[in-house]
């Protein structure tokens, strides 16, 4: 596990003095990202390019520095992640003639490229993020993970090409503007996180999950995708095949997320994911498993107990912490290693039970995934009910409609009623925004308002879930791997991770567990309003029935809670500041609006976190810049 960051110059001009150009761009860049690799660092530059790394020592702790080259030192790598395969597909390069000079899984990509050129990421088996400087083709390759685990940002800058791990790094190059991309800013008040192929700042991209990058001088770079995943159910199979398989497959890929040269642990959630892979992997140890969970004081959120339960069961050696209000005075500092606005709550009690976990490991296992694989979420019940509701008739849909559109804004029932006029795709995404377009055009400033609301970032999301070739719950589910998965979910733990310098591995995205997910029928999945029907039945008898059958509460924050007690004054404190209000972006009095609704028992707190995460990272990335902002780090 690393950060990355490079640099690439197609000018032609690249030295001065015979010195690449960008050598301390490309140091400070690595600088800014240290926290992911504390171990050690590395560099290459020639006149064209400067790649660099910040390591954290998982695989041949001794002898796997980075940057990793072929023998003939003509071909360049930097890497983020794990290589799960890399022992096979080191053999069988061996068997090719090809010589290794480390025990690390990264040389094993370079080696791919020089026998199969940018289709080696499709003989990859695992997380990543990496660059490839083929020098003698001045080329540059780009790739990601096929289900974003790992994240990569870049921007092309006239003849240059800037990458790396995080956002904070790009942000630091002059010619890197700290100007909002407005389009970006629209998703985050929706949807929580940012787009899946742009970052906040503008002129900022990600390389999405299951794309690569080619960049050359005589070619425009470009952007292809190497992996796509199809819902193809399979009902000629039965259901205990489909139990079977994915004990087998579960298994394996524990195994494999298993090797390690430094101690491994497992997040313990207490729920059937986290609770899978914990005990798939104790199965697995040669010595009792370190497992880690957060509680909260908070009874109706906590539960701590159930992952106390799960470790007695697979003999676990559990270490729990509480997460409290006081949990908040870590807030600035969640907030930049976070990289860009971010509304999801459950970042803090993720970035707790990290800090837990690296006290006594390097590397946790955590059960993400298992939610949009095997159909998780609640909300999929409440569509499937939804579709068979008597209220989603034309007339019904109508007469909400016009009712709700007589009522004032922010009266009670009439966002319900909204949404009862909808249909299909649109009511299952309005359930799923934060803030509605009206709603955004009252929240800002009209200036701003305006560049905002001139973005629409469920229309894309809308004609996925409209695809007419796939079951209505496979459509769910492929929209959320698509994008809650990897903007959310995955950007959350690989922040606030590594924000401890611990590597976090996710079994259950295995792309060969994804691939054979996406081959369970629906109607398994989702068996009589019981949800991961096929997961439930696969750990029957590994897991306590009172594991696996009890109601799903998710990762939840009892931010209301908080705010509505010693925490409100810092609400309001922050967000009606004198500094934000300068900002302009927002109405002090819609800000107040919220406040006072959420005061008087509405349950606003995400909208209040997203707006507080925005305050916080405008602060930090804004105010200070990149560089400055390393302060909140310290």
């Amino acid at each position: 596990m690393c950060g990355i960051a490079g640099v690439v110059d197609f000018s032609g001009v690249g030295t001065r003095d015979g010195q690449p150009v960008f050598e301390q761009q490309v140091r400070d860049m690595c600088d800014a990202i240290t926290h992911r690799g504390p171990d050690d660092d590395g560099f290459y530059f020639d006149s064209e390019a400067g790649l660099g790394m910040r390591r954290l020592s998982i695989i041949d702790v001794a002898g796997g520095h980075q940057p990793v080259s072929n023998e003939a030192g003509t071909i360049w790598v930097v890497f983020n992640g794990e290589i799960y395969n890399f022992r096979d597909l080191r053999s069988d390069l061996e068997k090719r003639g090809h010589r290794f000079a480390t025990r690390t899984d990264t040389e094993t990509i370079v080696h791919l490229y020089e026998e199969y050129g940018a289709g080696c990421v499709e003989r990859l088996r695992g997380m990543f993020g990496f660059a490839l400087w083929d020098a003698p083709k001045k080329q540059l390759l780009l790739a990601r993970d096929r289900l974003g685990i790992k994240p990569l940002y870049y921007s092309v800058i006239g003849s240059r090409i800037v990458f790396a791990s995080e956002l904070k790094s790009i942000a630091l190059l002059p010619e890197v503007s700290p100007t909002l991309n407005w389009g970006a800013v629209a998703h985050v008040l929706s949807f929580l996180t940012t787009p899946p192929d742009e970052a906040i700042l503008e002129g900022v991209k990600k390389l999405e999950p299951g794309h690569l990058l080619i960049a050359s001088p005589d070619k425009k770079p470009r952007v292809e995708r190497y992996w796509k995943l199809e819902f193809n159910p399979d009902r000629g199979q039965s259901e205990a095949f489909f139990v079977g398989r994915l004990r087998e497959l579960l298994d394996e890929s524990v195994r494999l997320h298993m090797i390690s040269d430094v101690p491994v642990g497992s997040f313990l959630s207490g729920g059937i994911d986290s609770s899978a892979v914990a005990a798939t992997a104790a199965g697995c140890a040669s010595e009792p498993l370190r497992t880690f969970s957060i509680g909260f004081r908070e009874p109706e959120y906590d539960e701590s107990s159930y992952a106390r339960l799960v470790a007695e069961r697979i003999g676990a050696n559990h270490d729990g912490s509480i997460c409290d209000s006081g949990s908040l005075d870590d807030i600035e500092r969640i907030a930049w290693h976070l990289d860009e606005p971010f509304g999801d709550s459950s970042a803090i009690p993720t970035y707790l039970v990290s800090k837990l976990a690296a006290q006594k490991v390097k590397v946790a296992l955590s059960g993400d995934g298992g939610d949009e694989l095997f159909a998780g979420y609640d909300k999929y019940k409440v569509e499937q009910k939804e579709r068979g509701s008597r209220l989603t008739n034309g007339p019904a849909r109508a007469i909400c409609g016009q009712i709700a559109r007589r009522m004032p804004r922010g009266m009670r029932g009439r966002n319900f009623l909204l949404h009862r006029s909808l249909t299909g795709a649109e009511r299952y995404l309005d359930a799923c925004t934060l803030f509605r377009h009206d709603d955004m055009g009252s929240l800002l400033e009209p200036e701003f308002a305006a560049q905002v609301c001139a973005h629409a970032p469920w229309q894309a999301k809308a004609a996925r879930l409209n695809s007419p070739r796939r079951d209505w719950l496979s459509a769910l589910q492929d929209l959320d791997i698509h994008n809650y998965l990897p903007l959310d979910i995955l950007a959350k733990v690989d922040r606030m991770s590594m924000a401890h310098s611990l590597e976090v591995r996710v079994p259950l995205l295995d792309h060969k567990v994804v691939e054979f997910a996406a081959t369970i029928p629906p109607e398994l999945n989702l068996k009589n309003g019981t949800t991961k029907y096929v997961l439930k039945q696969t750990m029957r008898g590994v897991l306590p029935d009172r594991v696996i059958d009890r109601t799903k509460r998710g990762f939840a924050v009892p931010l209301g809670h908080w705010f509505r007690g010693q925490l409100g004054s810092y609400v309001r404190d922050l967000l009606l500041s004198d500094t934000a209000r300068r900002r302009g972006y927002f109405r002090p009095s819609a800000i107040r609006n919220l406040i006072a609704r959420h005061e008087r028992g509405e349950n606003l707190d995400l909208q209040l976190w997203t707006l507080i995460s925005f305050e916080l990272w405008a602060k930090a990335f804004l105010d200070h810049g990149a560089g400055g902002s390393r302060r909140a780090a310290a």
